[in-house]
């Protein structure tokens, strides 16, 4: 009993190995599973930092002026005096207007992304990417960038 208990399993066992072999034709490759499509995913092709001066208000250029005259009064006397009030306001109002305009800069990275399907598209963020360029990634609802493989 014992071994006729072996012998059904060995034949069940050949059935279904002949079964499977059955299924794909002689010398045929195994068939790849199918590849999913992703609309919004591509290889980064660059990453830019940007840096945009800010513009004047002209607040910075009237502070630095008064400034700039109070401090210039303080030199010399007579013409001498009015002379120094007068370059030491414009250059006052000149170091003000430079100095707001360095606060109000804007700073950013521009991440390019050359998509599967052969369109481009980029993303702009404030803080560096995490991704470099040749980084295979997917762009997220137009403006993040997840990491597929390096």
């Amino acid at each position: 009993m014992k071994h006729g208990m072996t012998i059904l399993i060995a034949l069940l066992a050949a059935g279904s190995m002949s079964a499977s072999l059955a299924q794909s034709p002689p010398g045929a490759a195994p068939s790849a599973p199918p590849s999913s499509v992703c609309a919004t995913c591509g290889v980064v092709q660059s990453i830019r930092h940007v840096e945009k001066k800010g513009e004047g208000s002209g607040v910075g250029m009237i502070a630095g002026g008064v400034v700039g005259g109070l401090l210039g009064h303080q030199i010399g006397s007579g013409r001498g005096n009015t002379a120094a009030t007068i370059a030491g306001a414009g250059a006052g109002a000149y170091a003000g207007h430079q100095v707001e305009r360095n606060v109000k800069k804007k700073a950013y990275y521009v991440t390019t992304v050359m998509l599967d399907n052969g369109s481009r598209r980029t993303v702009t963020t404030t803080a560096r990417p995490g991704v470099r360029e040749g980084d295979r990634v997917r762009v997220l609802s137009g403006n993040r960038i997840a990491l597929l493989a390096r």
